[in-house]
């Protein structure tokens, strides 16, 4: 399954912080890809820096017409994937999204245009309630991927996290006798 995600929208200052999150969450449960409009470039610089650390060939494309990558996406059989606490439950729906195999999910920022509601193939919630649209894109994901995507390896990583009971562990491959504190 091929999953991408456009993020539209930033609301000033706020947003940078948040739009940093939401392409965290889309490179660390599963996405290939996010594209942002009207967004900070520097993002793509910052997840340039943790791909290269935490390695992952995750990409960043800011864009300048998100109307033009909705139609060409769904050109490409994708199907648009819109997170809206207004839409239908993720519960009702989540086996659909499993069984499509491509994927755009749509994560606004303010108010989202009429027309993405009208273009979507889903409308998604995660629920009916306000909240967050990066734990709502940590749970999409993660019901769509079924949590396979947790246990990827990255082999271009610079470091890896080892899982531990207590304290921290990691592995620093750069250097050649094994873990660092």
């Amino acid at each position: 399954m091929k999953i991408e995600v456009l993020r539209i929208g930033q609301r000033l200052v706020r947003d940078d912080r948040v739009t940093t999150h939401v392409t965290l969450v889309s490179r660390a449960f599963g996405a290939s890809k996010i594209l942002m409009y009207d967004a900070n470039p520097e993002i793509k610089d910052t997840i340039s820096k943790v791909n290269k650390m935490w390695g992952s060939d995750f990409q960043v494309e800011i864009i300048e017409n998100w109307k033009k990558v909705l139609k060409s996406k769904k050109d490409e059989s994708y199907k648009i994937v819109h997170l809206t606490m207004y839409g239908e439950n993720i519960n009702a729906i989540e086996n659909k999204l499993k069984s499509e195999d491509r994927i755009l999910i749509v994560v606004g920022a303010e108010k989202v245009p009429r027309e993405v509601y009208d273009i979507a193939d889903y409308n998604v919630a995660i629920g009916n309630q306000p909240h967050s649209e990066i734990s709502a894109l940590a749970i999409l994901l993660d019901r769509i991927l079924g949590g396979k995507q947790l246990q990827k390896k990255h082999s271009n990583a610079q470091r890896e996290i080892i899982p531990t009971k207590k304290g921290k562990r990691m592995m620093d491959k750069t250097i050649t006798r094994g873990n660092s504190p």
